[in-house]
């Protein structure tokens, strides 16, 4: 098994600059509407990254001043450029950016790792190249999360005896480039009394994989982001399913995209289940479903 040999996924990235000019990116699956700035109202006691809040089409939008959020200067005209609204993680947010440029088609294999020493504080989740020019990909749920972290739940109380012991016996790898994202996961495995083993990228899942094969500590439940870079999860279930060791590991894609959209891609990679981010309630209730699906192999 080799990450080297994965399939590629295709990939739309829609560019946007902020003042600086350099060239940013984000999933365009993540995108609803690019729209002008509207006139916005500011709340009380906001979030100081949050410019205010719009109306659309009926409908509240929290708006994120991203230059602010992400430690670069302000926009040249506060009143100007234009939001792009996502929908990321069961919630709608607008990020007030300079200008949007384009929108590329790349494959997954084409994103690239942030650099060596980029630090735990960039808001980027990898980075192309487009027509010669370097392009850092967002991390919006990092951008979220400072600015309204999700509420991580304790440990359910209705959790019983046979679900808890049937998670204790569950050997769990989580995979995600996003080092908040990642964390989220972790504090609701915790909050159940699990450990488990992390990678921060398909190809160090796969190591982790092959090196505790045969021992105590197998792998049998693998929850895995979607997007990431160099591999993306889909391309790492096809993997998986084409290697006698792992055919039968189970597979949970955990998505901050929504996960209706996105289901049939992943049964055709072969994932047991997919989930969108970040519910801890959904997630305790998906791993207990993979371990008993385990527990009945």
């Amino acid at each position: 098994m080799s990450s080297k040999n994965a399939r590629a996924d295709s990939l739309s990235l829609l560019l946007f600059t902020l003042r600086s000019g350099k060239l940013m990116a984000i999933n365009l699956l993540k995108v609803s509407e690019i729209i002008p700035c509207p006139a916005l109202t500011r709340l009380p006691e906001s979030h100081p990254h949050v410019k205010g809040v719009a109306t659309l089409r009926g409908a509240t939008l929290s708006v994120i001043d991203l230059s602010r959020a992400i430690g670069e200067m302000p926009l040249n005209d506060p009143n100007g450029g234009c939001l792009i609204v996502t929908d990321v993680s069961r919630s709608k947010q607008g990020l007030h950016v300079q200008a949007v440029s384009k929108i590329v088609h790349c494959l997954t294999t084409d994103i690239r790792p942030p650099p060596y020493g980029a630090g735990v504080k960039s808001f980027i989740t990898g980075v192309t190249q487009v027509d010669g020019a370097l392009v850092q990909v967002l991390d919006i749920e990092k951008v979220i999360h400072g600015i309204a972290p999700a509420q991580i739940e304790a440990a359910p109380a209705q959790l019983s005896d046979a679900d808890a012991q049937l998670l204790a016996k569950a050997n769990i790898l989580v995979v995600d480039d996003s080092q908040v994202a990642l964390q989220q996961s972790l504090i609701t495995l915790r909050n159940l009394g699990i450990d488990c083993h992390t990678a921060r990228s398909a190809k160090e899942a796969i190591d982790v994989l092959l090196e505790l094969q045969g021992t105590p500590e197998q792998i049998n439940v693998l929850v895995s982001d979607i997007e990431m870079s160099e591999m993306d999860g889909y391309a790492l279930t096809r993997t998986l399913r084409e290697t006698p060791d792992f055919k039968d590991l189970y597979v949970l894609l955990h998505t901050s995209l929504d996960s209706a959209m996105n289901s049939e891609k992943a049964k055709a990679a072969g994932a047991n289940a997919v989930l969108t981010k970040f519910s801890s309630p959904d997630l305790t209730e998906c791993l207990i479903r993979a371990a008993q699906a385990v527990a009945g192999h």
